[in-house]
């Protein structure tokens, strides 16, 4: 512990319960208009110091409604993310650099994920990987709430990038595997089995993935290590491991002015060593380490991409299914590629289309439609991510309407609209698509994501 810190403030802030944070998702909503929507609800926001889009949160209705149940959570306008979380991203996008192609080597649950696919506005291409199968699946669920539509992910032990995809990505955020003694406020059992051998393990398995991830960085790209927990030996360590592996290709960028208050907890390498003391936070490392040139590679890799089983869409079917998609309301940009597969289209990110053959995906871009003999059926994650909050297709719903829509209920409006298909929406987001039968407007709210319980629709 540096000697500015003591032990005692130390144990003190560590029984203490942490303050809740939460993030914007300025995918779907700019800060100033999310501040004035949440206004009447009472909720006390304090701006996180080294993300603009991050607020400590305190209010009343906590004990009655947790933020989950939040609908303007479950629409994707915030995430729930823990504010040291919010750090590495901040200090990847730290120089005002925009790179087009990025990989987040430990994606879910998607928190960090989220947090790069908003600050690249969508554009680009972002590969999530996630080693558990698992947490896949949340991952996945995370990204289409928050409406990304730039990012492919992947399943695999982070340390076969370096040798499967050489020099292949402009930027890389590894929040590696830890012991997390970080964040012992959140979970006061994060300690029990903790021991100086299961340390020195895991800082081994880490210095293999910030390998890997130096490998797959092409030269002049940013590499971003980070984790929850506070030791040296999975921290500066590692670190120096790699600069000592790599003495004339690694330069550390100093993180010392990456926000008002970071040299409170500035090493003198140039890393931030949060304790939880300095910033009433949980604890957290970060590191910024440019790739100044190349290295020899990794050994060959044994390394089966299997058969890639979409084509590209001609020029006149692409034009075809985006004339159809915008009279339904949707709408993508040109950093998006059709394609499909048997009935199915599909949108995939252009920068992704250099690494297609080169490694599995699990899920790429968004699944756009299904075909069928009258036109297209729209996918769920394609209304979230494309559709305006407003239009000649949407449909506004009441705040009772839009709490039925999430528990998988059938609407019955007092008016309905005119459309038979219309894109439903709350607080100007869209929250799927609906068929008009009769007097009522059938629920296509996927099954499981239904929510049970009460929900809030008043903060």
């Amino acid at each position: 512990m540096p000697d500015a810190l003591s032990m005692e403030s130390f144990i003190d802030i560590c029984q203490r319960p942490l303050r809740r944070s939460i993030r914007i998702n300025t995918l779907k909503i700019s800060v100033s208009d999310f501040l004035a929507l949440v206004e009447p609800y009472g909720w006390q926001l304090t701006p996180v110091p080294w993300c603009e889009e991050g607020f400590w949160i305190e209010r009343e209705q906590e004990a009655r409604f947790p933020l989950g149940s939040c609908v303007e959570h479950l629409s994707g306008l915030f995430y729930i993310q823990e504010a040291s979380s919010m750090l590495p991203v901040s200090a990847l996008f730290a120089a005002g650099e925009t790179p087009l192609r990025i990989m987040d080597m430990a994606a879910a649950p998607g928190s960090k994920t989220t947090q790069i696919a908003a600050r690249m506005g969508n554009r680009g291409a972002l590969l999530a990987n996630e080693y558990s199968a698992s947490r896949v699946k949340v991952l996945h669920a995370n990204l289409s709430r928050c409406g990304v539509a730039n990012a492919a992910l992947t399943h695999f032990d982070g340390r076969v990038f370096g040798a499967a995809l050489p020099e292949s990505f402009d930027a890389i955020l590894l929040d590696a595997p830890c012991s997390g003694e970080g964040v012992v406020r959140k979970d006061p059992d994060a300690l029990r089995n903790w021991s100086m051998e299961s340390n020195l393990e895991i800082a081994a398995t880490q210095r293999e993935l910030i390998n890997s991830a130096f490998h797959a960085l092409r030269p002049g790209g940013m590499l971003i290590y980070s984790t929850c927990t506070l030791n040296r030996e999975e921290n500066q360590r590692v670190c120096q491991w790699l600069l000592e592996q790599y003495p004339d290709a690694v330069a550390v960028e100093a993180l010392s002015d990456l926000f008002p208050g970071a040299r409170e907890a500035a090493t003198r390498e140039g890393y931030l060593h949060v304790f939880p003391q300095i910033f009433d936070s949980e604890g957290f490392f970060v590191a910024r380490l440019r790739k100044t040139k190349s290295v020899p590679p990794l050994p060959a890799l044994r390394f089966k991409a299997g058969n890639f089983p979409f084509t590209p869409l001609t020029g006149r079917e692409a034009a075809v299914v985006q004339q159809a998609a915008q009279q339904s309301g949707l709408h993508w940009s040109q950093e998006s590629r059709l394609w499909k597969r048997d009935k199915e289209l599909w949108l995939f990110p252009a920068q992704m289309e250099a690494l297609f053959g080169k490694v599995r995906f699990s899920r790429i871009g968004l699944k756009l439609a299904e075909t069928h003999n009258k036109g297209y059926r729209w996918q769920h994650e394609a209304i979230i991510a494309l559709a305006p909050g407003n239009g000649p297709v949407t449909f506004a719903l009441t705040a009772q309407e839009a709490e039925t829509w999430y528990h998988g209920q059938d609407i019955y409006p007092q008016l309905p609209p005119e459309r038979d298909e219309v894109i439903v929406t709350w607080q100007g987001q869209p929250l799927g698509l609906a068929k008009r039968i009769s007097a009522r407007l059938k629920n296509s709210y996927p099954r499981e994501l239904v929510r049970d319980g009460k929900l809030s629709t008043e903060g």
